[in-house]
């Protein structure tokens, strides 16, 4: 091959390669079934975040444990540590080092944590059913938006021994209160989410 052609052919390969689209986690979010599976988890988040004062009220009856910031007992952080309840995971707005794929893990593992943390609540206390079915339901759709994108799980999930700390009524009571307290946080992070990987563009 004449060393001009070879060098022009060479020159239109490299420029192909560089102007060929990279794969990107982000793409995901251009998929209509990924956006589909996006707006049913921020359905049923919304019913989450509407159901949890009705259930908050029926299952904590001690004086002073309320779903309000201002009236919170002093000792609740203490006894957070000693129940052994573990912090939701930080969600963050996508960027170039929490990427879709990270965004997404971690949705799946806050969810799972608060779904353990109320079937532990469940042999204790009534009426965490329906939330702990609307949890089940949500963690369907976020494993299918990291099917439809692709998304590689990073973070591992390690169940919370709630079980086996609950011993007594008080403890019961306590551990029921800053689980749907840290679940509606956790909610609100998830809206977030889910809103604003329904407005990428890749």
């Amino acid at each position: 091959m004449n060393p001009l052609h070879f060098l022009a052919l060479h020159c239109c390969l490299a420029v192909l390669v560089r102007s060929a689209p990279l794969p990107d986690s982000s793409s995901a979010g251009m998929n209509p079934q990924f956006k589909q599976a996006a707006e049913r988890a921020k359905t049923l988040v919304e019913k989450i975040l509407r159901d949890i004062p009705t259930v908050h009220g029926a299952t904590v009856n001690i004086q002073g444990l309320t779903l309000d910031p201002s009236s919170q007992p002093t000792n609740l952080q203490m006894m957070e540590t000693t129940l052994g309840i573990p912090a939701a995971p930080v969600l963050k707005p996508l960027s170039d080092s929490f990427t879709l794929a990270l965004c997404v893990n971690r949705m799946s593992v806050g969810t799972k944590l608060h779904q353990d943390l109320l079937g532990a609540l469940a042999n204790k206390l009534t009426g965490l059913t329906d939330l702990r079915s609307d949890l089940r339901d949500l963690l369907t759709q976020i494993s299918k938006m990291q099917e439809l994108g692709q998304l590689s799980s990073a973070e591992q999930y390690q169940s919370p021994d709630l079980a086996s700390r609950l011993n007594g009524n008080y403890e019961v009571q306590v551990a029921g209160h800053l689980t749907l307290k840290q679940l509606r946080s956790f909610c609100h992070d998830l809206i977030r989410s889910l809103r604003h990987i329904a407005t990428q563009n890749p």
